[in-house]
């Protein structure tokens, strides 16, 4: 039990000490130093949209809302939805009285090989490519931004040669299955992904985060479009290495400027939300899969069971990691505006996120991989 208790204090000083201090979720869009280019760019902002009424309005007038100095455009991709989305979308744009800049693409049936939201952003980059913008501002139905997120992404952008730029929204925190499980949800991601080695030209790390990606035409264009990713379920992170493996630079970070209403009111609903793409994240590989589940055990698990049950000196080292743990999760609840006494439950919340990488699973096994808007998108024999 001591070897146990070891291990995992030694990989909990790694994610503390030399995985890119991810845990102090420091890595903000802080205001950006105002480099204001000599003409600013053109943008045109794609937005899927998959019945998504309930939603659409507010992402379209919050979008047309921008104090953007340059030339911007909305393309709405209405992708097959049975709902009011287009018509919801077409009336917010009118009562800003910008309705000219909003352009609704139809979306047509979905091709074999591509998964519905690469498919629908690639019918609205197809849209806007007659004007040739500078940038494609891949943003989410379920987004809204504060009025001055384009330019400050834009600044950035320029200023430091970024060939995209993407936000992580501020995910809804408002119901108990929220408060519980979405700090952790970002959590998980910045240790995945630390976004400091992201930033790095030189690291191999590649990420972003799929709601919010200011992408250059050009260096999309040198990578194929969004064509070269088509089947990828995890098409943010896809987009991101495909980016970097082109010598391109990308910066990813936390902000408070882009706010996700999708809203999660039951744990169910982020059950479904995780296991549409953990397995996917996981190659769909089962070794994978239990390696996974095997090292949460050991990172999460362990070091409470071990500090309460075992006997010592090892429940003295495992407390210490539980301590450390803890700690290390109090800042991503600081910026969720989150009670730090979550952050002692890190190890219940990561048994929750390894059942639902178990059920990402099983629902690939059984056909529904993927499962997004009564659509599947990843086959058994992906």
């Amino acid at each position: 039990m001591i070897v146990l208790a070891l291990v995992s204090a030694a990989i909990w000083i790694y994610l503390i000490v030399a995985r890119g201090g991810f845990w102090r979720a420091a890595d903000r869009d802080e205001p950006v130093v105002d480099v204001s280019p000599s003409q600013w760019p053109s943008v045109v902002a794609v937005v899927p949209a998959r019945n998504e009424a309930e939603v659409i309005a507010r992402a379209v007038t919050s979008l047309l809302g921008q104090d953007y100095p340059g030339h911007l455009r909305i393309v709405v991709v209405d992708d097959s939805s049975t709902d009011m989305t287009a018509v919801e979308a077409l009336a917010a744009a009118q009562s800003t009285g910008r309705g000219t800049d909003l352009t609704i693409v139809p979306g047509t049936p979905l091709p074999a090989g591509w998964t519905g939201k690469l498919w629908a952003l690639h019918q609205g980059i197809e849209a806007a490519g007659s004007t040739e913008p500078a940038y494609y501002w891949l943003s989410d139905a379920d987004i809204t931004y504060d009025p001055d997120t384009l330019r400050t992404m834009v600044m950035r952008a320029t200023k430091d040669k970024f060939v995209a730029v993407s936000l992580m929204a501020r995910l809804r925190c408002e119901s108990l299955a929220e408060k519980m499980l979405i700090p952790a949800f970002i959590f998980f991601f910045q240790m995945l992904y630390p976004f400091r080695w992201v930033q790095r030209p030189e690291s191999g790390t590649a990420a972003a985060a799929g709601g919010c990606i200011l992408v250059a035409r050009t260096a999309l264009r040198e990578i194929g479009g969004i064509g070269s990713i088509r089947g990828a379920l995890i098409d943010d992170c896809a987009l991101a290495a495909r980016l970097k493996g082109h010598g391109g630079s990308i910066w990813l970070g936390l902000t408070s400027r882009a706010q996700s209403i999708r809203i999660y009111d039951h744990f169910d609903d982020i059950r479904r939300m995780v296991a549409r793409s953990a397995y996917a994240q996981l190659r769909y590989s089962p070794l994978m899969l239990l390696g996974t589940v095997l090292g949460m055990a050991v990172v999460y698990v362990a070091p409470p069971a071990i500090a309460l049950l075992g006997p010592a000196p090892a429940s003295y080292v495992a407390a210490a990691v539980w301590i450390a743990m803890t700690l290390a999760y109090v800042p991503t609840l600081r910026f969720y505006a989150s009670s730090w006494l979550w952050a002692p439950l890190l190890p219940i919340i990561a048994l929750c996120y390894m059942a639902f990488t178990l059920d990402s699973a099983i629902q690939h096994a059984l056909g529904r991989g993927g499962l997004w808007k009564g659509r599947v998108q990843a086959s058994r024999s992906a």
